[in-house]
């Protein structure tokens, strides 16, 4: 059956060389947590203590995030999809790694399932904690002149609805002014200028 839709311009990528880089980087994340752990014992310890004290947060920060990537990666290509229900099945792996130091299966789905759910949403709201992103072949300027036009009210409509007064002077504004407190406070005011070359 001849793919259709989404999947004729998916190419596929090597989940093994994505698993293995993005191992290394979490796991040098890992080692980075454990030197901070280690720096932070009360007792003296010596250097070696990062890797045969809390050697285990390396090498659970490598699994988690290399399982992650291989199994998204891996997912992507077997379904010929890229979207968020990759990282939802990644998430899982990735989250039950986590639970697998507890050695409880309950927490081991717990914390897969809740991995997933994080991961999936936040893939699915576009990967960014801003939101998704602009449509790269959509021009910035004339997506701008669209919003400013799409918004745009005409000023007697916005006069209309809040008023006159508070920094809000149409044209005859001061002539409506005068003649407002002329009828409720029953004197006229005169307009005074400030600038003295007006009479």
């Amino acid at each position: 059956m001849a793919p259709t839709g989404e999947s004729d311009h998916y190419k596929p990528k090597d989940a093994v060389h994505a698993g293995v880089y993005s191992g290394l980087v979490m796991g040098g994340g890992g080692l980075f947590a454990a030197a901070v752990k280690t720096s932070l014992e009360k007792t003296n310890v010596g250097s070696w203590a990062v890797f045969t004290k809390n050697g285990g947060i390396i090498a659970t920060f490598a699994a988690v995030g290399g399982a992650y990537e291989f199994s998204r990666v891996a997912a992507a290509n077997l379904r010929e999809k890229d979207d968020h229900y990759n990282a939802a099945i990644g998430g899982f792996i990735a989250g039950s790694i986590l639970g697998v130091r507890t050695g409880r299966m309950p927490r081991i789905f717990g914390y897969g399932l809740l991995t997933s759910v994080v991961l999936a949403a936040y893939e699915f709201t576009g990967g960014s904690l801003k939101g998704r992103g602009r449509d790269p072949e959509v021009d910035e300027y004339e997506r701008k002149e669209y919003l400013r036009k799409n918004r745009r009210r005409p000023m007697e409509e916005t006069i209309a609805e809040i008023g006159e007064g508070r920094s809000i002077r149409p044209p005859g504004y001061e002539e409506r002014r005068r003649e407002r407190i002329k009828e409720k406070y029953g004197f006229e005011v005169n307009p005074v200028s400030a600038d003295p070359d007006r009479a």
